[in-house]
């Protein structure tokens, strides 16, 4: 049997390290799930619904920091995932939506089930293309797994059902190296850190935000909480990369948060954001004087939510590591001891060891 555009298809998913597809199968997607059957080494995950199935990949992306796949069938079939994308896509996680599409022929003519998936899933995805002939397919789909994996984020691919069963095009062999990028670790220039080394070393009561930005930081967030006596307040993302065996943690703010996090912050001299996009404006210090410092990777962030008077673009690990060093020790605690007085007794027992939770993993 000659190889096809789906089996070329699913090799450059296998290279990237795809180790399963989830969604629904319908015949749009049949050379897909035909190639994968051959292929062997790929899982095809049944799921009753197609946007329980995009969840479902990024729940898997978001455990594994790496790409996961689902798809659906034409019209209503790729519809379906729409509500899982828009949460991958804005929880940052990288996810390949494979969206079957009608017979290329029949395109534009108001087909049975005919949609325009490359138009609807634009606003959920950083790249999304439409895949029109053999030749086309092997670079868009490279295209897309570098936008997801690069971007953190979702890309769709959409492809007829007849175009994956055409023979495939010569191309070169994908490879990981080559679909992977490794992620950026972006460090502030010394004139930054220096200018919130002098906003932090302060007499100033100082408070932490932490978002999930803060992911693989966490010994430096307990040195910073030492260091400037601070209670750290989180995000609803930042909880699993924070909160853990904290003694600084002091809960979380916002809609579902503490009181202890709401004047945390609200009774600070100096607010450090790391790593978040806490989009709740009424939870921020505003109209107390108060000086905000925001330190995020993406530049977009900074100041999208408060007006901030220091805006640090850098890696939350990096960026602490080399501000560390530069930071004076505080003595006076008493900002801190009051946070954690607010705290409910149920969370002030989270913020203990992962070994005293067993349930925590």
């Amino acid at each position: 049997m000659a190889r096809s555009v789906a089996d070329q298809f699913v090799e450059t998913l296998a290279a990237a390290g795809v180790k399963r597809i989830y969604g629904i199968v319908g015949d749009s997607l049949n050379g897909l799930t035909d190639a994968v059957r051959r292929q062997g080494k790929m899982e095809w995950l049944h799921f009753r619904h197609e946007e329980v199935a995009a969840f479902a990949a990024g729940a898997e992306a978001h455990l594994t920091g790496e790409i996961a796949v689902c798809a659906g069938s034409c019209g209503p079939g790729n519809l379906h995932l729409i509500n899982g994308l828009f949460d991958c896509h804005r929880s940052r996680v990288p996810v390949l939506g494979i969206a079957a599409h009608i017979p290329s022929p029949e395109i534009g003519s108001g087909y049975f089930q005919e949609t325009q998936p490359q138009i609807l899933f634009q606003e959920c995805s950083h790249y999304c293309e439409l895949v029109s002939t053999a030749h086309q397919m092997p670079r868009v789909l490279e295209v897309a797994i570098r936008q997801a994996v690069g971007k953190r984020g979702v890309s769709v691919v959409v492809i007829p059902g007849d175009v994956a069963l055409q023979p495939a095009a010569s191309a070169a062999q994908p490879n990981a190296g080559g679909l992977l990028p490794s992620p950026p670790i972006v460090t502030p220039s010394r004139p930054d850190l220096d200018r919130l080394a002098t906003l932090l070393n302060g007499d100033d009561r100082a408070t932490i935000l932490c978002g999930s930005g803060c992911q693989g930081a966490h010994d430096e967030l307990i040195a910073l909480g030492e260091r400037l006596k601070a209670p750290m307040v989180h995000a609803l993302r930042g909880k699993e990369h924070v909160e853990w065996d904290n003694p600084y943690d002091v809960g979380m703010t916002g809609l579902i948060g503490f009181s202890s996090g709401y004047y945390a912050m609200r009774d600070s001299d100096v607010l450090l954001m790391l790593g978040t996009d806490f989009p709740y404006r009424q939870f921020y210090p505003e109209g107390n004087g108060a000086r905000i410092a925001q330190v995020d990777l993406r530049p977009e962030n900074i100041g999208r939510r408060v007006a901030v008077d220091l805006g640090v673009v850098g890696d939350v690990r990096a960026t602490l590591s080399s501000l560390l060093p530069l930071l004076k020790p505080k003595r006076d605690g008493s900002h801190l001891a009051k946070a954690q007085q607010l705290m409910p007794e149920r969370a002030r027992s989270s913020t203990a060891s992962p070994r005293e939770h067993p349930a925590r993993g």
